[in-house]
């Protein structure tokens, strides 16, 4: 089983700590419906060698767009020595025909009912060419094989998915045409989750799930069966979970610390453009206060090249998230997928501008945008993510902070995720990053203030225009 890796997790200058976070859950998920007797190997390449010199009967490739191409090569160099090699995975789904060239079988969809289907007629001599996934449930799915996940090569080896999907439509995202056919949202058993959790070493967990609070009868119940725990977990979750009377509460005290939260856009035109509706008429400045409120740190997602958007987008953002006190921001290029709504508006316009799939990588412009050119898209980017993350940014949002400990904090977390990125390529490199989850677990576990926003005062005082004077005008509805 293999994860081929990215371009950029392979640079020889420095691997970006992103791609040493999570070992290949899916691929450990579908490990677990193997007999007792068959022998199986996980490579994931963006923190190991693969070996190709084996001689294995069978190869599983999982495929993301932008490894697609190293996925192919792969897939090709094993079926030249006579394997029989299946692909699957986001990239697939979306283009089964393309991948279809490269494989013997390809897999549609989620893999929980077809993986089982296609290990039965392998083993029979009669093994189809494609499955698609119709079925959708996570009763009786067999204990994830964790024993086969090499823990000390990751940051976060205890990742772990209680649902799949997202309830919500949004054009831009896979999830539609991944789970085109079946349900585009289930969950779990309770039961079931917890004693996955209990399995698991340690304090921290991170929850790879697309959206965790999505079910929240579901969340609720699994907060209130890890309260007591002792457990430090990361997750992402929406503008309007946020929101939700009582269940941030519920997640705060089983553990949460860090929440990804997709802001997407300021612009509420974009949110309606993109049918990001759950995103409509919130207040995103209470979102950042219910969680730090509860000693959670923000993880802000956000998308610039949408029509609606001008060149003075990336500074009215950047802008707007640093006197939030937003710990980390994760910035991207509008990124039109194949198989979803976006794709298909995009491919229709004549917008489109190659499928060179290994730019599909949400840093390079691949369309023409309306409000400016790809140029200025690329390089607007790039200097939100430079504005951000300087020295002088940071400390002016940690200033936003109610305590000394919750500034340093978010100095800590902060710069450590983006500033010291050679430093960490040189622990990766050396395989040692497992050592640095104390460290990290320690930041998440700093201290949760209840203080009233009115009640705040900030500890840290420092020039607030890093050099220049900002203004921004928000829209009502945001």
């Amino acid at each position: 089983m293999i994860l081929p890796a990215l371009t950029e997790a392979k640079s020889p200058l420095f691997r970006p700590i992103k791609y040493s976070l999570f070992p290949p859950l899916g691929l450990a998920t579908l490990a677990g419906y193997l007999d007792d007797e068959d022998e199986v190997e996980i490579q994931d390449e963006h923190v190991e060698h693969l070996d190709l010199d084996d001689e294995p009967d069978l190869v599983l490739i999982q495929v993301y767009i932008t490894s697609a191409r190293r996925a192919y090569r792969l897939a090709d160099h094993y079926r030249r020595r006579g394997v029989h090699v299946c692909l699957g995975g986001l990239h697939v789904t979306s283009l089964p025909e393309e991948a279809a060239r490269h494989a013997d079988t390809v897999f549609l969809g989620p893999g929980e009912d077809t993986w089982p289907a296609f290990l039965r007629a392998y083993r029979a001599g009669r093994p189809a060419p494609v499955y698609r996934s119709t079925v959708r449930t996570l009763l009786d799915v067999p204990p994830t094989r964790r024993d086969l996940i090499k823990r000390e090569l990751y940051l976060v080896p205890n990742s772990i998915v209680v649902s799949r999907g997202c309830p919500h439509v949004c054009d831009f995202c896979y999830k539609e045409a991944f789970f085109e056919g079946g349900k585009g949202f289930y969950t779990q058993t309770v039961d079931d989750a917890l004693h996955e959790i209990d399995r698991l070493p340690g304090r921290h967990l991170y929850f790879l799930d697309d959206h965790l609070f999505g079910n929240a009868r579901f969340a609720a119940a699994l907060f209130d069966g890890m309260r007591g725990m002792g457990r430090l977990w990361q997750a992402a979750g929406t503008v309007q979970s946020v929101l939700r009377p009582g269940l941030l509460e519920r997640a705060a005290d089983s553990g949460l610390r860090s929440l990804f939260v997709g802001f997407e856009t300021l612009d509420p035109r974009s949110l309606r453009a993109q049918r990001k509706f759950q995103n409509l008429r919130r207040d995103y400045g209470e979102v950042v206060r219910r969680l730090h409120g509860l000693g959670v740190m923000v993880n802000a997602s956000f998308v610039f090249g949408m029509d609606e958007d001008d060149e003075s987008v990336f500074e009215r953002t950047v802008e707007w998230a640093i006197e939030q006190g937003i710990e980390t921001a994760t910035f991207h290029i509008l990124t039109p997928y194949p198989g979803t709504a976006l794709y298909k508006r995009m491919e229709a316009d004549g917008r489109l501008l190659h499928r060179n799939w290994d730019l599909y990588d949400t840093r390079h412009a691949v369309f023409r945008p309306h409000g400016m050119s790809t140029d200025s898209l690329e390089a607007g980017y790039r200097r939100a993510y430079r504005d951000f993350y300087r020295w002088c940014a940071i400390l002016r949002g940690a200033s936003h902070k109610s305590t000394l400990r919750d500034a340093m904090r978010h100095v800590a977390y902060s710069g450590g995720w983006k500033k010291f990125e050679p430093c960490w390529g040189a622990v990766i490199r050396a395989r040692q990053v497992f050592r640095m989850l104390p460290m990290l677990e320690r930041l998440l576990n700093g201290s949760r203030t209840c203080l009233p926003r009115q009640a705040k005062r900030s500890v840290l005082s420092y020039p607030h225009n890093c050099g220049k004077r900002h203004s921004i005008s928000q829209h009502p509805e945001t």
